[in-house]
């Protein structure tokens, strides 16, 4: 199950960026909201000098995969 609609849909970094922000805002309390969304940044410029395509769908699934568990974490503490 993904955390959000559309997790299907991303193909490209830009993509899996928004929708990781958009996930961001369905967590519980702003402070973890803002710790996740510094996280997904992070993540992003870590990884701006990737090139290789098959790298970056890797990183592309991980991502939604962590969202994923994250979403399902704080589902299940409410």
């Amino acid at each position: 199950m993904a955390p959000l609609p559309g997790a299907e849909l991303v193909q490209r970094p830009l993509q899996l960026y928004r929708y990781l922000l958009r996930c961001c805002r369905q967590l519980p309390t702003k402070g973890i909201q803002e710790h996740y969304k510094h996280a997904v940044r992070q993540g992003f410029r870590v990884h701006s000098d990737e090139d290789n395509p098959e790298r970056i769908q890797q990183i592309i699934k991980r991502a939604i995969e962590d969202a994923d568990w994250i979403m399902n974490k704080y589902k299940k503490q409410n």
